[in-house]
């Protein structure tokens, strides 16, 4: 049986673990009354007053008393939230901070960090001509002490349901252990993927591209199942005349695969 080990560390943990997690939702609005509607949508919905209920469920999650807030409602559209954070108090003792597995729900407080920051930017735009739409969220956690801002990913994507998530996570740094020697890392990490529960990975085609001399681990998501319901804005696919369709599922599909794969494809 394998058990864990602790590295008793001379002083604060000093690595810099960083998490940023970037979503996008994907829309089809007809008109220009559609598309004005859905960017009215998104600016209320997720406005500043609601991302800074996000952020500090997630400032729970990682045990995480806030300093500052700084929060912003923009014109024409989007808004920003950020948090200076520092260590709170730890309700419960952390028993598998070094274990790679999905983070709590913010019912429960189990970790601690220090020198650190969480910050939310929103990105509403659509396209002028073919009737895309998009919300574009980009939220980054920076924490400094034991734990890996990771834990906080399963909250991040309850609360936004993205059809694409790109998420980056790096350590920077190093730290001491109590003879002096330098640590690049304190956890085992193969994929960020271990980091996202079972029921929400098999929605998503998943890719990796780590650097792990690095420390740093990238992984890319988007929706298997495509259901045209969920992608137009003020109808349903009962209401789209046959003719139309295929080509929204098309253009839809398109504007999907361009962002998971961050290359434009051939338009015809």
């Amino acid at each position: 049986m394998e058990t864990e080990s602790h590295v008793t560390l001379h002083g604060f943990n000093n690595l810099t673990k960083s998490l940023s997690f970037n979503m996008y939702d994907i829309c089809y609005t007809k008109t220009k009354e559609e598309r004005e509607a859905y960017i009215a949508y998104i600016d209320d919905f997720y406005s500043a007053e609601r991302l800074t209920t996000i952020l500090k469920h997630v400032a729970d999650i990682i045990g995480a008393h806030v300093l500052n807030i700084a929060k912003q409602d923009y014109v024409p559209q989007g808004a920003s939230v950020t948090m200076l954070v520092s260590e709170g108090p730890v309700v419960e003792v952390p028993t598998e901070t070094y274990e790679e597995s999905p983070g709590p729900l913010p019912e429960s407080v189990v970790l601690a960090l220090d020198k650190s920051h969480i910050t939310v930017h929103t990105y509403p735009e659509y396209h002028p001509h073919e009737g895309i739409s998009t919300f574009r969220a980009d939220i980054d956690v920076s924490t400094c002490g034991e734990i890996s801002p990771l834990k906080a990913l399963h909250y991040l994507i309850h609360s936004f349901e993205p059809d694409i998530m790109v998420i980056d996570y790096r350590v920077r740094g190093f730290t001491r252990d109590i003879n002096g020697k330098k640590l690049y890392i304190d956890h085992d990490i193969s994929s960020i993927q271990n980091y996202i529960p079972d029921e929400i990975k098999v929605k998503y085609d998943m890719i990796d591209v780590n650097v792990y001399q690095e420390h740093m681990f990238h992984t890319k998501c988007k929706l298997r199942e495509f259901d045209l319901d969920q992608y137009l804005f003020g109808q349903t696919k009962d209401k789209v005349m046959e003719q139309e369709y295929h080509p929204i599922t098309e253009i839809l599909k398109k504007e999907m695969d361009e962002i998971f794969y961050g290359k434009n494809m051939d338009r015809t």
